[in-house]
């Protein structure tokens, strides 16, 4: 294949061709291989090898990626439970985008995990100090970048959106932390979470920054009210991790700053009439109506 994709040709038709060509790369069989999602990234189990390909976004640069890698042995080595890459070189290129290779854990046969399953593995992520040299946590520009791009949200949207970020950056200069900052992961949540016979593992590290713990915190709050109608799944969360974010005197201000950073990035990536747009729209309106309770779609 030789044309590039874009953002807005980021399919499942054009993925499944770049899992093709870096599948013969890297001397892999994709026959009959099995799509596990397609949202911010196009996540594909091979199953001849029982491998996960993982291909990013075309925005990806391959320093982003090594640097992931890079983190993801380093952790290894100091003893956090995750999934190591594979053996294969990585990451391969086809047609603009960047391919990783990570063996493949089942999960059919396993308990979903729970928001009081990642207590423990988000506690010891977070009292590492990184060796690396990663990047601090982004926390207004990618919103901002998002507005722009998106090819869902109308004219009145866009406004709402950049007048809503601009009110929560002035509210977050009065943001007093008491957690140290340090390596995060910035984006802990159930789906980026696998049981393994040794205890949850977090994955999914393209995020991984230095920021402030109260991101991650956060993080794991809004996925509970938002996602599940039980009060007892973040209650398991906070008595496993020992700290209840909402006690804070800027959880106000990182949750709508979160939220919004969800659902803009959301905005970025959903096609026009798809129901992944649907539901960014429905939660813009939710946002215009100040409604912070209301369960969203997972997407």
């Amino acid at each position: 294949m030789t044309s590039l994709i874009t953002e807005t040709t980021f399919t499942p038709d054009t993925t499944q061709q770049v899992l093709a060509n870096v599948c013969c790369q890297a001397g892999l069989d994709p026959a009959g291989a099995i799509l596990l999602r397609h949202q911010t990234n196009a996540v594909y189990l091979v199953p001849s090898s029982q491998i996960v390909v993982k291909i990013a976004r075309p925005a990806e640069r391959p320093e982003d990626l090594n640097r992931t890698l890079a983190l993801v042995r380093w952790m290894v080595s100091r003893g956090i439970l995750t999934v190591p890459p594979s053996h294969h070189e990585q990451p391969l290129e086809s047609a603009g985008c960047l391919a990783t290779f990570w063996p493949y854990i089942p999960q059919q046969d396993q308990p979903r995990v729970t928001a009081g399953d990642l207590g423990e593995p988000l506690k010891a992520l977070h009292t590492l100090t990184s060796a690396l040299d990663l990047p601090p946590l982004d926390i207004i520009d990618g919103i901002r970048a998002s507005i722009a791009a998106s090819r869902i949200l109308d004219q009145a949207e866009k406004q709402f959106l950049t007048g809503y970020s601009d009110d929560v950056m002035a509210d977050m200069a009065l943001v007093r932390y008491e957690l140290p900052t340090g390596l995060i992961h910035e984006d802990p949540q159930h789906h980026n979470a696998l049981r393994m016979q040794q205890g949850t593992a977090l994955i999914d590290w393209d995020g991984a920054c230095i920021g402030p713990r109260e991101w991650d915190l956060v993080t794991i709050e809004i996925h509970c009210r938002r996602f599940f109608s039980d009060p007892q799944e973040y209650s398991q969360f906070v008595e496993a991790y020992g700290i209840d974010i909402r006690d804070w005197s800027g959880y106000d201000t990182f949750r709508d700053l979160r939220e919004l950073r969800m659902i803009t990035t959301n905005a970025r990536k959903s096609a026009p009439g798809s129901p992944s747009a649907n539901e960014v729209h429905a939660r813009i309106a939710q946002l215009q109506r100040g409604e912070g309770g209301p369960l969203w779609n997972r997407l």
